[in-house]
């Protein structure tokens, strides 16, 4: 589908009577191809349940630690799979979230230009919890992650008020569809699916 214009309301803003443009979602709301069409979107704006979802400014921690864990997961890597950061995973018509690290099949990077990646392709999702997105990070994407069927989720989260980060590990029960937690790590990330490895999560301390 292409998207259609979309129309605007104006609120006024200021003694000079400027206006600040809104964009009015249709009556279905947004759908997966609004998202890939829509000019002038913020960077890295999400799709949830057919609405647009802007991002807060982001906070140190969770661009190291996002960092952190991919230095660490690359070299674990089979050749047949990637790691990416920040990039859409499509999971239905009306929610296009925006992980902040996936692992995908490598055949799905079919080139540079790529955008987005189909949940079949998926094999991991990974959030870092930030304060502003918190009920999205830890209820919301990871019920769609495993409603998709996505095989492995990790929540990452602050351990304390420090910059150590805490790792819990899920992995999807495909009959009920839903996450069973196999692990919280502290120190040292245990991987053993979809691939095997340990990552040093005290290693975030030297960024």
């Amino acid at each position: 589908m292409t998207a259609e214009p979309i129309p605007e309301t104006t609120v006024p803003t200021g003694d000079a009577g400027s206006g600040v443009r809104w964009p009015v979602p249709p009556p279905d709301g947004y759908t997966v191809d609004d998202l890939f069409s829509l000019p002038d979107l913020p960077p890295h704006t999400e799709l949830i349940d057919g609405s647009l979802v802007f991002v807060s400014p982001q906070r140190y921690f969770h661009s190291a630690v996002i960092d952190l864990l991919l230095n660490g997961l690359r070299p674990l890597l089979p050749k047949d799979v990637k790691a990416v950061r920040e990039m859409t995973v499509v999971l239905d018509k009306r929610n296009g979230p925006e992980p902040d690290i996936c692992v995908v099949r490598a055949e799905a990077v079919t080139g540079p230009d790529v955008t987005h990646f189909a949940a079949e392709d998926v094999l991991l999702a990974v959030e870092v919890v930030s304060p502003e997105s918190k009920a999205r990070d830890t209820d919301s994407k990871p019920h769609k992650y495993a409603a998709a069927g996505i095989p492995h989720f990790w929540l990452v989260d602050r351990s304390g008020t420090g910059m150590r980060p805490v790792v819990r590990v899920y992995e999807l029960d495909p009959l009920a569809k839903t996450y069973v937690l196999r692990g919280i790590h502290h120190d040292e990330l245990k991987v053993d699916g979809p691939f095997e490895g340990v990552v040093d999560l005290t290693a975030v301390d030297g960024l």
